[in-house]
């Protein structure tokens, strides 16, 4: 018999809130976290805004920040998240030993975490005054001089996917399995859901979950804009994510950290731990088509639905709730409707679905678990969070989206959904815990 998989802590620094309370009323009320860029100078862009975590201190959250000061801003948001996570689920941080009783060989990770950015202006830096105009041709002497001078050790090793995880790991003292993962904006929702499995294969007691992304760097930015998937509504940031809407023209880049605390019940119930939801199934697929488009007849993401709702052992009548991907991409949009219609059949039009992007914008890796989070306070509260800007309908697109603003609600059971670059699908089931 499979151990029974259960939340016990959150937490989250995201550009609407630097905690899942904060998150909560601000997504609610419908406050976008877009605005013009201020990490870099984006102004001869295409895309001159993003959804950037603001006034972030991580020393609010740790007692000792200077053993985490080189970590990039993927790393240094997870290490808020997880103070969060953690002491919601009275799990000891910064203690050695710690005074919790939880044996750390039995505490794993796995994040589903971004590169880090490399030494941009230092790299450019290098590029301009390396570059031999007359001759059309690049000096990689005077390149690799200013490099070597500007750039530090420490930064080129941050951009290692699992240096996230080696900061959690010195912050908590888990000991065991550590993963990371990077399906792109599916990254985080695989590794909830495979830390789920660990767990219910008795690999792990507990495991700390989710995700951690900044992408908001030129290099970044240059790469969405190329693929033509960033909005370029730079007069309106903070209307410019607008899932399912006629008008959308692309995803609000963000960032930031989600994580949630897994544990199995047995080990819930032997600390005492108060219990925040229950996941009871994922799904996982490729659609084995495109690197960045998402196959026409939704294949990828019904398989991955599908394997989802079997894995729970549920049907679909039985969701009260979808958080979609709904990434305000022409694409996306219409093939998870798509892919919602085909699994739900008549249920599709009486399922209520949401996009939280429509406000916090897409936090890449770290989205998936972000959003997970939103699901755990929707079964809370009896309240589903709305998809903002939604005021001029797809007519192509007619499913219920809870359209501009929140809205009361029958919670017990949700459909969590993620998409990523690749082809990677990946879907979690929760839903409220019954002893």
């Amino acid at each position: 018999m499979k151990e029974r998989v259960v939340i016990t802590g959150m937490g989250i620094v995201c550009p609407i809130g630097h905690d899942v309370q904060t998150m909560w009323d601000n997504l609610l009320a419908g406050r976008s976290g877009a605005a013009t860029t201020t990490i870099f100078d984006a102004g001869t862009f295409p895309t001159t805004f993003g959804a950037e975590v603001k006034n972030y201190d991580l020393s609010g959250f740790v007692k000792n920040s200077t053993l985490h000061e080189h970590g990039n801003r993927g790393s240094k948001f997870v290490l808020g998240a997880t103070v969060q996570a953690c002491r919601q689920a009275g799990i000891d941080v910064e203690t050695d030993p710690p005074s919790d009783g939880i044996d750390r060989e039995r505490m794993g990770i796995y994040l589903g975490a971004g590169e880090g950015s490399v030494d941009n202006d230092v790299f450019f830096e290098a590029i301009v005054k390396g570059w031999k105009a007359q001759s059309n041709e690049m000096d990689w002497a005077k390149w690799t001089e200013v490099a070597h001078a500007g750039m530090t050790p420490y930064r080129e090793l941050e951009q290692e996917p699992n240096l996230p995880a080696g900061h959690i790991a010195l912050l908590t003292g888990a000991r065991g399995e550590t993963r990371s993962c990077l399906t792109a904006c599916a990254a985080s929702t695989q590794a909830v859901g495979e830390a789920v499995m660990m767990i219910r294969h008795g690999r792990a007691d507990i495991m700390i979950a989710g995700g951690a992304h900044s992408m908001i760097h030129p290099l970044g930015v240059t790469g969405f804009n190329r693929l033509t998937a960033l909005s370029t509504r730079n007069d309106s940031p903070q209307t410019a994510s607008r899932p399912f809407s006629a008008t959308r023209d692309g995803f609000v880049l963000g960032e930031g950290a989600a994580i949630v605390i897994l544990e199995s019940l047995d080990s819930a119930r032997r600390r005492g731990a108060a219990i925040l939801a229950e996941i009871t199934g994922f799904g996982s697929s490729n659609d084995a088509f495109r690197v960045t488009d998402m196959h026409e007849e939704a294949r990828g993401a019904v398989q991955a639905m599908q394997a989802a709702l079997k894995d729970a052992g549920v049907t679909p009548e039985q969701i009260d709730y979808i958080s979609s991907h709904g990434t305000s991409t022409t694409e996306n949009d219409s093939i998870e409707t798509l892919a919602i219609k085909k699994v739900f059949l008549e249920h599709a039009a009486k399922t209520p679905i949401s996009s939280p992007k429509s406000v916090f914008g897409h936090l890449i890796g770290a989205t998936g678990c972000a959003e997970l989070i939103t699901c755990v306070l929707a079964i809370r509260d009896q309240i589903l969070p709305p998809t903002m800007n939604l005021h001029d309908p797809d007519p192509a697109l007619d499913l219920d989206y809870v359209p501009n603003k929140p809205r009361k609600a029958s919670v017990e059971c949700v459909m969590k959904e993620s998409f990523g670059f690749g082809g990677q699908n990946n879907v979690l089931i929760l839903k409220r815990f019954e002893p």
